[in-house]
């Protein structure tokens, strides 16, 4: 790495110096010098010393810059590589993220009745973890789990999923192991096994009657106790085959007489504040 005097105000003959560049005279500078900063051949910057006094480096002090133009170099080079690394992840995560909803909505095409559900309660839930302080990695895992809250209902026969009328004992039995499902298909995914509360565990309840485990209170994963309160006040305000939207008053009704047995009471009275707080994603009716 050659080092170059790039300036000296006022030395005549000086062939080998370059022109005095128009920002040393307007900080003063009188003499100065220009390191190439070089990465695989390649120039990524220069590293300029400006000095308010004549000056002339010795070997010693020309070692140095030069020593501190490669080190720069290749600091400049490593932090390029790390952006352009951050921003690929970033894309990845992207990419990752597009395909779960684009999961997500495959199960709206196949199961018309929850169309627009996914987006309401992700948006609601995301809303109230954010309410209980929640950020982050952990954030975003239940922005995941909300999305995929549904996908083990591929598994479930269109023949129980779209029925019209009231389910069998038997026809419930299949219906409900597909927290089951969600959870085989998503736990060998290192990306999704984060995510997987909500999918296998937003099904239970308070007071442990709920399935597939029958986990009681605090057992519960805490974002499934979260995205219960918004699954139920979703799908009662909304338009189903089997009955139609609730009323608002309805709905909370339904959420403080449940709370405690259904549902965390915590939750529940930390839900309808966000309701109060307005800005609740509207509900649209499900129809086919």
């Amino acid at each position: 790495m050659a080092l170059r005097e790039a300036y000296a105000a006022g030395s005549a003959g000086a062939a080998t110096r370059s022109p005095f560049p128009a920002h040393a005279t307007t900080e003063g500078f009188v003499s100065g010098y220009a390191a190439s900063m070089v990465v695989d051949g390649q120039i990524t910057g220069v590293l300029e010393i400006g000095h308010r006094a004549s000056l002339e480096l010795d070997a010693e002090g020309v070692a140095f810059l030069e020593t501190l133009a490669g080190q720069g170099a290749i600091a400049l080079a490593t932090f390029r590589l790390l952006t352009d690394l951050e921003r690929s992840n970033e894309a990845l995560v992207r990419a990752y993220d597009e395909t779960l909803a684009g999961w997500g909505y495959a199960l709206e095409l196949r199961d018309g009745e929850t169309r627009g559900h996914t987006q309401r309660v992700t948006e609601l839930t995301v809303r109230l973890a954010e309410a209980f302080g929640i950020t982050d990695e952990a954030l975003t895992q239940i922005r995941r789990g909300a999305m995929l809250h549904d996908i083990g209902k591929l598994g479930v026969p269109d023949s129980i999923l779209l029925k019209r009328g009231r389910l069998t004992d038997e026809e419930w039995a299949v219906m409900r192991k597909h927290p089951i499902y969600a959870y085989q298909w998503l736990r060998p995914i290192a990306y999704l096994s984060p995510a997987l509360s909500i999918p296998y565990c937003h099904h239970e309840r308070w007071d442990g009657h709920g399935y597939p485990r029958g986990l009681k209170g605090d057992e519960i994963p805490f974002e499934a106790r979260l995205f219960a309160v918004v699954d139920v006040w979703d799908a009662l305000c909304s338009e189903r085959p089997y009955h139609l939207p609730w009323s608002l008053e309805q709905v909370r009704a339904y959420l403080i007489e449940h709370a405690g047995s259904h549902f965390d009471p915590e939750v529940v009275a930390m839900f309808l504040q966000v309701v109060d707080d307005g800005d609740v994603p509207r509900v649209r009716e499900a129809g086919r």
